[in-house]
């Protein structure tokens, strides 16, 4: 059987997707490909709630692309259309799920792999993580949507300093411009991670569905437009069960029972 470069695990209402490409954990078609089948998976799971997506060692979360890969798609002078539409439908995927996704960043981020750790909601870093987008250097620049995300995060500005330039930066100045949300030591890298992601199990489900959809369109629109969006969606939360105890719990007083609809 050919080995499998993504595989997952659960834990509780977690789920953990490792990517196991060595040396680098590169992002190859293939490894796009099995992400996309991981969380497709993941999705169909009415007993996953959150995902924390890391990959195998310390050195690597994913360094890039396949440089291999790119060079025989240069050579063969055929269109990347079909390429860049893949490493698109994975990450467009992966952001659109309806549950909240964290990616553990142990060390390089580099061209697609900082591209798939934007795709999430949280980024929680090692300390001697490097972030970046190196694909200048080659000729070239990010085309899975890292010049799209990546100036929303952090601003056009500085996104366009780490793309023209293709150097990265440390974990530590990733937290100052708000690239991650924490970093942590690399031994309680993936800890942290799960400590978050089940903090983020015990909300409710209905409720963190519907906000991650109104913030994901809303930040493609105009504020007018955003706050309609709002607007619509709190009205199908109002509806929810969990809608319901959350507040009746707070009038008597007591933890909620979320039942996640």
């Amino acid at each position: 059987m050919p080995k499998k470069f993504v595989n997952w695990t659960q834990e509780k209402e977690i789920a953990i997707v490792v990517v196991d490409n060595p040396p680098m954990n590169v992002l190859s078609l293939k490894v796009a490909e099995e992400l996309l089948e991981c969380f497709q998976e993941i999705n169909a799971k009415k007993d996953c709630r959150a995902l924390i997506i890391t990959g195998e060692g310390e050195e690597a979360f994913l360094a890039g692309a396949d440089i291999k890969e790119l060079a025989g798609l240069i050579e063969s002078s055929t269109s990347t259309l079909p390429y860049t539409q893949k490493l698109h439908d994975t990450l467009n995927y992966l952001e659109a799920l309806p549950i909240s996704t964290l990616a553990a960043i142990n060390g390089y981020a580099l061209g697609g792999g900082l591209e798939l750790a934007m795709a999430c909601d949280f980024r929680i870093a090692s300390e001697s993580a490097l972030l970046g987008m190196p694909e200048i250097k080659l000729g070239l620049f990010p085309g899975a949507g890292g010049t799209q995300r990546l100036s929303r995060l952090v601003g056009v500005s500085l996104a366009k300093e780490m793309i023209f330039t293709g150097n990265p930066i440390t974990a530590e100045k990733s937290l100052r411009v708000g690239l991650v949300n924490e970093i942590v030591s690399p031994e309680k890298l993936l800890d942290s991670a799960k400590e978050f992601a089940l903090l983020l199990t015990s909300r409710p489900g209905a409720a963190l569905k519907l906000v991650k959809e109104v913030i994901n369109r809303g930040i493609k629109v105009s504020l007018e437009e955003g706050c309609m969006i709002e607007r619509d969606l709190l009205e199908r939360v109002f509806l929810t069960e969990d809608a319901r105890e959350g507040v009746q719990s707070f009038l008597e007083k007591r933890e909620p029972v979320f039942k996640h609809r």
